[in-house]
């Protein structure tokens, strides 16, 4: 279904003839709500699935994305989305980036959630330039963080709907070397919600900007990589969070995205020897940022999936629906 809000208009899938409490599903980066559907559909009676496109994604308007605001911009249009739909006592289910929106949606509204699963989320101190448990920026620029840090080889083929796998920068390569650790069905069909993101600088990967420290690129104003960048994401405020919902962390043990070696963080990249220059930067520790904070929070449990990468519920589908399911019986 289509809904309007006075912010734009969101695409929304669900389930015909489910009714009872809502269950809002939020993607991750590079790729749709379409990412839920088996998940959706495995939910137990008793609950409303929802799985929604943030704006750049899917089906929903492709209105800009104003990253000095962090990822306010997607997280208020769920606010709105709930407000439209007449929701409250949500259980929010997010992915990837999926993640750090539910946990800014839980931030400035928590009286509107009753529980928050996240999957491999992003870290609460957003992606790259920082260091450390506590989030330390690396550089007061972010240097490291943001949308100059995008493959610009992946960008291309992106933006061009490349289906192939002849490069390892196509979104097929991408999707099997890291959002899976082991081939799933249907691959064709997260390959092409994956093609359904918008490029460009209001969107994806946003406005590139430069920086004196290397590796030379540092967040920009606009765009979902400048919105996860630590000088304008954070999460610090979690633990103060009141009423404190309980929180499920489900995370792939052997993710190669969000990680404290993440393949996708430039400093870990150049202490490998694969980003040349490298001053000896430290590693974003993006798993133990994310411990830390919810350690502060204190009502969470972390369930670790072996032999899974980066996307349980596509990975480990009847482990992954099984813990949702429990976590929203024990939520109600």
């Amino acid at each position: 279904m289509k809904i309007t809000t006075p912010r734009l208009t969101q695409h929304v899938r669900t389930v015909e003839g489910r009714t009872g409490e809502p269950v809002l599903f939020v993607h991750g980066n590079v790729s749709s709500g379409a990412f839920w559907r088996d998940s959706m559909t495995a939910l137990p009676g008793g609950f409303r699935p929802l799985a929604v496109d943030l704006r750049g994604f899917g089906e929903s308007d492709p209105e800009p994305v104003d990253a000095t605001r962090g990822v306010r911009d997607f997280s208020d249009d769920l606010a709105e989305l709930a407000e439209a739909l007449g929701l409250t006592a949500l259980h929010l289910v997010g992915w990837s980036m999926g993640g750090g929106v539910v946990l800014q949606l839980l931030l400035d509204h928590p009286a509107l959630v009753r529980s928050v699963t996240l999957v491999n989320p992003v870290s609460p101190y957003g992606w790259g330039g920082t260091h450390g448990p506590d989030g330390t920026l690396t550089h007061p620029d972010g240097a490291g963080a943001g949308a100059g840090a995008a493959n610009p080889d992946f960008v291309t083929r992106l933006k061009a709907g490349d289906l192939s796998d002849e490069s390892p920068a196509s979104p097929r390569s991408v999707f099997r070397a890291t959002y899976v650790k082991h081939p799933v069905p249907d691959e064709d069909f997260y390959v092409r919600a994956m093609l359904t993101t918008r490029v460009g600088e209001a969107n994806y990967p946003g406005d590139p900007a430069t920086s004196a420290a290397w590796p030379h690129v540092a967040p920009g104003k606009h765009g979902v990589l400048n919105a996860l960048a630590p000088t304008h994401f954070r999460l610090d405020g979690l633990p103060q969070v009141e009423p404190r919902p309980p929180i499920l962390w489900i995370r792939g043990a052997d993710d190669l995205i969000v990680s404290d070696t993440s393949l996708y963080d430039l400093a870990h990249l150049g202490a490998l020897g694969v980003a040349p220059g490298s001053p000896g930067t430290p590693a974003q520790p993006m798993v133990a940022q994310t411990r830390a904070v919810l350690e502060r929070y204190g009502r969470y449990r972390e369930v670790v999936l072996d032999d899974c990468g980066h996307s349980p519920h596509l990975e480990r589908p009847a482990d992954f629906d099984q813990l949702l399911a429990a976590h929203l019986e024990e939520a109600r």
